[in-house]
């Protein structure tokens, strides 16, 4: 992480929860950290629960705002740009895909457009999803070849953002000699996700509330990963076309297979964890509430970064599941104290760099 020091970093949705753990890396790497993001999705948070605010560089704005945001790139002056601000939730697109389409498509758009004005900024990441690929829920893992073609207003608004960098590639990036990447992340679990409609803060607000966690689909298959793998990940491929051009490319970031469980599983693998740090029993019911369309299967093949980066998963979901609830422990017996949340963080970034022999 040494790479990192000095640099100066522009962040993108830095408040959400992706963004949050990787704010305070960066910052813990002594890099020049600017975050550009809307006030925090949730309340609470984990931007506002560890302080972040007032350990970097905090704009708020909104990525649909192209003057606000070209405002802040001649302001800041980016070497590296990571794009994390996104409409990121299934359901909300649903009720609410204008809305949707015009945060993750123009928003990516406006991104592109003041990365291609800068001076400065030299290696670019936008990060999607696992959802961008035409699911045909078969049974092997998706490759970065395969065709972009999101069922829901979500998910095919974050395929239309990766065609749009791929256009700003050909059209002007290459010649601008500025690397860019995308990335394609599977579903992240960790402390500090508040958000709606996901399996696991579901899972913490029930045993928050001593109530029975609802599932519902405990059959659907996704590539469950902890929050840190995507984020070292995607620093890592920052950094790497920084540094070379020719490693810039179109990345699936993802588990093992071994890791790609379905729904019940990861909840029956929290509700153990969860004894196991607090001492309390969790169980969960099956109760689909039949809501619109999401995929039941869904993988990713991983092949690309591995080969190009020799990466590879660090945590499995049993470890990945124990980081969360303990993470989750820690701030309920300690909503309000940021020290002992940002402890908590730091403990499971520095375990995760030590077990990952990450430089």
């Amino acid at each position: 992480m040494d790479f990192y020091k000095g640099k100066k970093v522009l962040i993108t949705g830095h408040t959400g929860f992706k963004g949050s753990w990787m704010s305070r890396i960066l910052i813990n790497s002594g890099a020049e950290v600017t975050g550009y993001s809307l006030e925090p999705p949730t309340d609470p948070s984990l931007f506002s629960l560890s302080n972040l605010d007032n350990q970097m560089k905090h704009v708020i704005g909104d990525v649909r705002d192209y003057d606000s945001l070209k405002k802040t790139f001649d302001e800041v002056k980016p070497e590296i740009v990571i794009h994390l601000a996104a409409q990121p939730i299934v359901r909300e697109s649903y009720k609410d895909p204008v809305g949707t389409y015009a945060t993750n498509v123009m928003g990516t758009v406006n991104i592109c457009e003041c990365v291609r004005n800068s001076n400065s900024a030299r290696s670019f990441l936008n990060v999607t999803t696992d959802k961008v690929y035409l699911n045909r829920e078969w049974e092997w893992g998706y490759r970065e070849d395969d065709p972009l073609d999101g069922y829901d207003p979500y998910s095919n608004s974050k395929s239309c953002s990766e065609l749009v960098t791929h256009s700003y590639i050909n059209s002007f990036f290459k010649e601008k000699g500025v690397a860019v990447s995308t990335a394609r992340a599977g579903n992240v679990i960790g402390g500090g996700d508040f958000a709606t409609d996901r399996i696991i803060p579901d899972c913490v607000r029930a045993v928050q509330k001593s109530e029975d966690i609802i599932v519902r689909n405990p059959y659907s298959t996704r590539p469950y990963q902890h929050v840190l793998e995507p984020v070292f990940a995607y620093l890592m491929i920052a950094k790497a076309q920084y540094e070379d051009a020719g490693k810039m490319g179109f990345y699936n970031v993802g588990p093992d297979d071994c890791d790609c469980v379905t729904t019940g599983e990861l909840v029956d693998t929290f509700c153990n964890k969860w004894k196991d740090v607090s001492g309390n029993d969790a169980k969960w019911i099956n109760k689909h509430d039949g809501g619109p369309h999401e995929a039941n299967f869904l993988k990713l093949d991983c092949s690309r970064i591995k080969s190009a980066f020799g990466w590879k998963p660090v945590w499995h979901i049993d470890e990945a599941v124990g980081k969360t609830a303990e993470w989750s422990w820690v701030y309920m017996q300690n909503p309000s104290d940021s020290e002992k949340i940002l402890a908590c963080m730091d403990e499971q970034i520095n375990s995760y760099i030590k077990d990952g022999k990450i430089d």
